[in-house]
């Protein structure tokens, strides 16, 4: 999991491990397909009304971009433990919150960058207002966060405990 302090990401070994593993891949052979998808395409004759060297290009352009987050990303990180399971809400715990006390209306999400969303379960940064609502927050407490529409709303932390993949 990630926790953003400054210009540091922390991350876990798996997850840093996890992380260069897409970077290899994209900046190595992923890299030299995708050349050759642009030049079979350029081969095709016309550019101009040709879709799939322009899909080509397209591709290639996201994942450069992709290689560059990843470079970043890997660049700043530190890698570190997982978080205890002390029942504290931070970057890596599975948190389940009530809203407004109600304890029939809760919500479980994973608190970590978007970098580790999954399918699994619903996943929000600590940077969001929920996550910066949350963070430090002991299994028991409230806490109030800001919502779009520039309300506020409370929740009550129910569990905290360590992702599992």
């Amino acid at each position: 999991m990630t926790q953003t302090s400054g210009t540091v990401t922390w991350l876990t070994q798996e997850a840093y491990d996890q992380l260069k593993a897409e970077y290899d891949h994209l900046s190595g052979p992923a890299r030299v397909d995708i050349a050759k998808k642009i030049e079979a395409a350029r081969e095709e004759g016309d550019l101009k009304e040709n879709a799939g060297y322009h899909a080509a290009k397209e591709e290639q352009g996201k994942q450069e971009a992709r290689v560059r987050q990843l470079a970043q990303l890997l660049e700043t990180a530190k890698v570190g433990e997982a978080p205890a399971d002390d029942g504290i809400v931070e970057p890596g715990m599975v948190v389940t919150v009530a809203f407004d006390g109600d304890e029939d209306d809760t919500m479980t999400f994973l608190m970590a960058s978007r970098e580790f969303a999954t399918s699994d379960i619903e996943t929000y940064s600590p940077q969001s207002p929920l996550g910066v609502g949350l963070n430090g927050k002991k299994v028991g407490e409230e806490a109030e966060y800001e919502l779009p529409n520039g309300n506020t709303a409370r929740v009550k932390v129910l569990k905290a405990k360590p992702y599992q993949a």
